[in-house]
């Protein structure tokens, strides 16, 4: 593998063009291996040097083998670490973290769980809705991060932000697992609002949707169903 610094100067100065940006990321998928990862706790100085809206592909690349090591996240996870993620989610360019969607998913999942850890779940509510709209290709398509984020809003009680992700009409789902949650933290969100019939329609979709067998979430949307239909019918 290149040097550290060999491979940021390519970051710098191929981010630019699609042709550049198509012939970075095959610089960037030679390099993501175990030489790289072997240097993960060296990164996190280098992310310093690259703008995270111009260099969003490479600074992604980076920054998802820095975040896959437990031994950083100890070391640096309530502190810069969060910062620094949540100023990338917001900023980066759409464009560019579609081209490698999995580290993008990566990144956001363990900033989620930093967030978690730290108790602090109001500071993962507008990283993660702007995460939503990048790696969204439509208002349509339901993605992993939708459920993350609407179980921020959940946790910190701000029940009107988790609205913005539940008021799109979704076609599009990819893995069943994502529109169970999606249903479900969204029918907490309607109840924690007191819109009941909103809450029972997702509690509904999260019971009824198909599934190859029964599920934990599935269950407990049920028990919550039954509970609100008590409240909003009587029956």
């Amino acid at each position: 593998m290149e040097s550290l610094e060999a491979l940021v100067a390519h970051i710098q100065g191929l981010s630019g063009s699609g042709e550049e940006l198509a012939h970075l990321h095959s610089l960037l998928k030679q390099a993501d291996g175990e030489s790289l990862r072997a240097h993960s706790a060296a990164l996190l100085p280098f992310l310093s040097e690259l703008d995270p809206n111009t260099h969003s592909l490479g600074f992604l690349y980076l920054l998802e083998v820095f975040a896959s090591s437990t031994a950083n996240l100890r070391a640096h996870g309530g502190g810069d670490f969060l910062v620094i993620v949540a100023d990338f989610l917001t900023s980066c360019s759409a464009d560019q973290i579609r081209m490698a969607p999995d580290k993008f998913l990566n990144v956001c999942k363990v900033f989620k769980n930093e967030v978690m850890q730290l108790n602090t779940p109001i500071r993962g509510i507008a990283p993660l809705r702007a995460a939503v709209r990048k790696i969204q290709t439509s208002s349509e398509q339901l993605t992993p991060i939708h459920a993350d984020y609407l179980l921020m809003c959940l946790l910190a009680k701000q029940y009107k932000a988790g609205l913005s992700a539940l008021e799109d009409d979704i076609f599009d789902v990819d893995q069943p697992k994502d529109l169970f949650l999606y249903c479900y933290y969204g029918g907490m969100i309607y109840i924690g609002l007191k819109k009941f019939p909103k809450a029972l329609e997702l509690l509904h979709n999260a019971v009824t949707a198909p599934m190859s067998s029964l599920n934990a979430i599935a269950v407990e949307a049920y028990r919550k169903y039954v509970l609100v239909s008590l409240i909003q019918n009587g029956q």
